[in-house]
């Protein structure tokens, strides 16, 4: 996968659009949702940052960062949200990469701990993320997991 690219959208702020259609059709958030957030991000607003995995021009990974990725627990702050590989590039450490990436990123703007709610177990423990406790989701009747990276 040598032909991958890994960049935030303030280096690409010309994909906003196309980033914020494709999380829309994984997710099923609303474009706008992820718009307003990405503008926010690219006028400097907010350190929170969207990340992507590019494959030339093609985005094949991502995942953006929020205050609050639907859950009750408002005092746990900022989430990482969106996390998708296309599946056709899974197993080559996209994900991986990209939460590392925004770790670091946010680390170097003083923003840590980091959040992130998941179903998955296993998978976020091995880039160094650790199960803190159980969340209710929006509008969800389970609990979800909820892990921190500090």
């Amino acid at each position: 996968m040598e032909r991958l690219t890994y960049t935030t959208l303030r280096d690409y702020p010309e994909l906003k659009d196309a980033a914020a259609s494709w999380f829309h059709s994984k997710w099923g958030v609303p474009k706008e949702a992820y718009l307003e957030c990405m503008d926010k991000y690219l006028k400097n607003e907010t350190e929170y940052g969207w990340y992507l995995c590019l494959d030339g021009d093609k985005i094949v990974g991502g995942m953006g960062v929020i205050e609050n990725d639907f859950h009750d627990r408002k005092d746990l702050s900022p989430n990482v949200c969106a996390v998708y590989t296309e599946e056709a590039y899974r197993k080559n450490g996209i994900a991986g990469h990209l939460l590392d990436m925004t770790v670091e990123d946010l680390k170097s703007r003083g923003v840590t701990p980091v959040y992130l709610v998941t179903d998955h177990t296993g998978f976020y423990e091995r880039y160094g993320w650790e199960f803190l406790c159980m969340v209710q989701g929006d509008g969800e009747p389970d609990m979800t997991r909820l892990y921190i990276h500090k």
